[in-house]
């Protein structure tokens, strides 16, 4: 396989480890993980750190590549800032780019903006490999497929602002709240209608949307939501 470098960016996966081990399997070569780092921005742009080449595979902590992964990936073009891989979601059988195998420039790192769609921010133009590269298991306990539904409904809820289309992102609203299979499928819908909720209070308050990237705000909030549910991460 091309000679890129890697990274596995994770923050409070239980099966970060495991996962990581399967990446340097598939990938053939040894990852370096970046663990644990508060603030989603800031622990993006300390990827682009670690990393001896230009451009290097970026993996998050759930996700999980298929070992079939083919070598022969080609470098990404001018202009181009970052590659996604799709990834098979478990709870709602939608294949998209979310929680997706990367391939990225450490400059674009450097230089993202501030939008809260944190890669949205990256200069350059973001294009998309239509093969799944592996399966995203965000749905390791009951908080954290809330989490991922709450994130990813609440930008979607406002993906004009981001360049979305809006019939393509209603489709993916839609079938996030309908959630039904794979382990904590409930929660995950649940956490995508209250995504979608937060979306509409927050768009009085643009800074409040920051919570998305904020784990311990976001963890706050779900216990207001939840006062007596007992989670785990």
């Amino acid at each position: 396989m091309t000679g890129f470098d890697a990274v596995q960016l994770s923050y409070d996966e239980p099966r970060a480890a495991t996962l990581h081990t399967r990446l340097e399997r598939a990938l053939d070569r040894r990852v370096k993980r970046l663990h644990g780092v508060h603030g989603m921005r800031r622990a993006y742009r300390l990827t682009a750190e670690l990393v001896d080449t230009e451009m290097f595979f970026l993996a998050d902590g759930d996700f999980e590549i298929d070992l079939r992964f083919a070598a022969g990936v080609e470098p990404l073009a001018d202009g181009v800032a970052m590659r996604v891989w799709q990834a098979v979601n478990p709870v709602n059988g939608l294949t998209y780019g979310y929680g997706g195998l990367k391939l990225i420039r450490r400059t674009a790192l450097r230089e993202m903006g501030e939008a809260v769609d944190v890669l949205a921010a990256l200069p350059g133009r973001v294009e998309f490999c239509p093969r799944p590269a592996g399966v995203t298991r965000f749905n390791q306990s009951p908080y954290l497929a809330w989490k991922a539904g709450f994130r990813e409904c609440a930008m979607l809820a406002r993906g004009s602002e981001y360049g979305m289309n809006e019939q393509s992102a209603q489709a993916r609203i839609n079938a996030w709240t309908a959630s039904s299979s794979g382990e904590f499928a409930a929660q995950a819908a649940a956490g995508a209608r209250d995504g979608i909720a937060f979306a509409r209070e927050a768009a009085r308050s643009p800074e409040e949307f920051e919570l998305l990237n904020d784990p311990v705000r976001l963890r706050a909030h779900h216990s207001r939501l939840y006062p007596f549910e007992a989670v785990t991460s």
